[in-house]
């Protein structure tokens, strides 16, 4: 939903106690979304070959065959069929802000899967992002990880709130990459009463997406590595841009791309979800990938890259919207 004014207009200093605001919307759009599927669909538009696990509702189907087009093995999807499929209700206003809520729905079944089963069918995996979930369901699949010995990004994000800081701190200790924003962070050295330091000691790298600042990664005892994003051509919609930036920079990882180059590629698919309405709108056409990349990298990045998406197909259409 797109609200025409400003959200901090409606809060009333001496009434913030007592809230209740009532948005007259411009429109109402009905789009597929969801940070696993955002991120799975990132990855296929960029060639890999990524698997989707979580649980989905009985209301799913035809989803789940718009992420197999776009590239994503579902096959690690439960469907439960006495539930609907997770929704994600938000309202943008005039300066990109925010209201939001969330329903879980399915999402509260997905501690049940098996991710060593899952793996048997698709074959092992490069790394394994755990991001937002039902909480348990990131506890079980980062103890899967470090018990099987896979690699895996941590990715707590909108869950971190509900966390306690052992909580927190269980789930990002042995990341190869720990992945926040700059709230994020700051609520996880809260939370977990650690200093920056002590958090890297328990990581490979920590990403911290900065919004139109860029990204900074962090890694013990090296210089931090910082970008910018790359120029707009036009801000549409911010919702999903973190998903894209976390495909962007997971393609490069598992590319073997040096980090500045990785964060880039991030940087640059998180600009075409922020150009696009929607999470999964955004087309990625890999000569003008390319071409972008390198008016703001500059051509050696450009050449790394490129490889990578030889084998990559500009989509016939946007997808669907809904």
């Amino acid at each position: 939903m797109t609200f025409p004014g400003a959200i901090a207009e409606q809060l009333l200093p001496d009434e913030l106690d007592r809230v209740s605001l009532s948005f007259l919307v411009d429109g109402l759009e009905i789009r597929r979304g969801g940070v696993g599927a955002n991120i799975a669909l990132g990855l296929g538009r960029l060639g890999l070959a990524p698997v989707l696990v979580g649980a989905a509702g009985s209301d799913h189907a035809g989803y789940d065959a718009l992420l197999r087009d776009g590239g994503v093995d579902t096959s690690g999807v439960l469907t439960v069929p006495d539930l609907l499929t997770a929704r994600f209700l938000c309202t943008t206003d005039r300066d990109q802000n925010q209201i939001a809520s969330f329903y879980p729905g399915a999402m509260t079944r997905a501690a049940t899967i098996d991710l060593a089963d899952v793996l048997a069918r698709t074959g092992p995996a490069r790394i394994v992002l755990v991001g937002p979930d039902d909480p348990e369901a990131m506890r079980v699949r980062t103890e899967e990880c470090r018990a099987a010995g896979i690699p895996f990004a941590a990715d707590p994000s909108q869950q971190l709130a509900r966390l306690t800081g052992a909580e927190a701190l269980d789930l990002v200790r042995g990341a190869e990459v720990l992945f926040t924003n700059a709230y994020e962070r700051e609520l996880l050295l809260q939370k977990t009463g650690l200093a920056a330091d002590e958090v890297l000691r328990q990581v490979g790298s920590w990403v911290t997406t900065l919004g139109a600042d860029g990204v900074r990664i962090e890694r013990r005892g090296e210089p931090d590595v910082r970008t910018s994003p790359p120029p707009e051509r036009l801000r549409a919609d911010p919702t999903g841009v973190g998903d894209a930036f976390r495909a962007g920079y997971l393609a490069g990882t598992v590319w073997r791309l040096p980090t500045l180059v990785a964060a880039r590629v991030g940087c640059l698919l998180a600009t075409l979800a922020l150009e696009a309405v929607g999470t999964q709108e955004y087309v990625l056409d890999p000569a003008d990938f390319l071409r972008r990349l390198a008016d703001a990298y500059g051509r050696d990045t450009a050449d790394l890259v490129g490889p990578h998406l030889a084998s990559v197909r500009v989509p016939e259409a946007l997808p669907a919207g809904r």
